[in-house]
C-alpha cells in the first residue's frame, strides 16, 4: 500500500459501514437519527462524488413526494453539526466523513475533471500547522476548510 492510499480515502467505499458507524455514534451521544436524516446520510454516503443539496432533494422526492428544500437542509445541518458529513464550500457539495466518531478538520483534494473528493487523513498535522501560524499572527481562527483543486490520478491518465 503506497503512502497516498494510506493517508487518504475516496468517498465511495463502504457506505453501509459508515451509516452503521453514524447510527452507533448517534446512539452513544443520545442524538436522534430520524429516518429522513438517515436517508439523507445514506444518499450522501452512496454518492460516487460530492453531492449537491438539490440533487439530494430530487433523490428524496422518489420516496417523499412532498420533500422541500428546508427538509434536506435541516437533515444536512444535523449531519454537519455532528461531524457525520463535510461540506466542500468551493463546490457547494457534501461528502460523508470517513471518521464520524472523531472530531477533526481535514483537507480535501478535489478533482476538477471528475469532481471526486479525497479526504486527506493526516492526523491533524495540517490543521495544527495552520492554527499555529494563525496564533503567531495573533489571529483567532474559528474554522478551517482546506480544499485543494487539481486533477486526480485517474483523470490525469486520460
Amino acid at each position: 500500500m503506497g503512502t497516498a492510499s494510506k493517508h487518504s480515502h475516496h468517498h465511495h467505499h463502504d457506505a453501509a459501514g459508515i451509516v452503521r458507524e453514524v447510527e452507533h455514534e448517534c446512539a452513544a451521544r443520545g442524538l436522534r437519527l430520524t429516518p429522513l436524516r438517515r436517508e439523507v446520510l445514506d444518499l450522501v454516503a452512496n454518492a460516487r462524488k460530492p453531492v449537491k443539496a438539490y440533487d439530494l432533494l430530487e433523490s428524496l422526492r422518489d420516496s417523499h413526494a412532498g420533500a422541500a428544500p428546508p427538509t434536506v437542509y435541516r437533515a444536512l445541518d444535523f449531519l454537519l453539526e455532528n461531524g457525520f458529513i463535510h461540506k466542500l464550500e468551493s463546490i457547494n457539495s457534501f461528502v460523508f466523513c470517513q471518521h464520524p466518531a472523531d472530531s477533526h478538520q481535514v483537507p480535501f483534494l478535489i478533482c476538477d475533471v471528475c469532481e471526486s473528493a479525497i479526504e486527506v487523513c493526516d492526523d491533524g498535522a495540517i490543521a495544527h500547522m495552520i492554527a499555529q501560524q494563525a496564533e503567531g499572527f495573533g489571529f483567532r481562527a474559528k474554522a478551517q476548510i482546506l480544499e485543494v483543486h487539481g486533477v486526480c490520478k485517474g483523470c490525469a491518465r486520460t
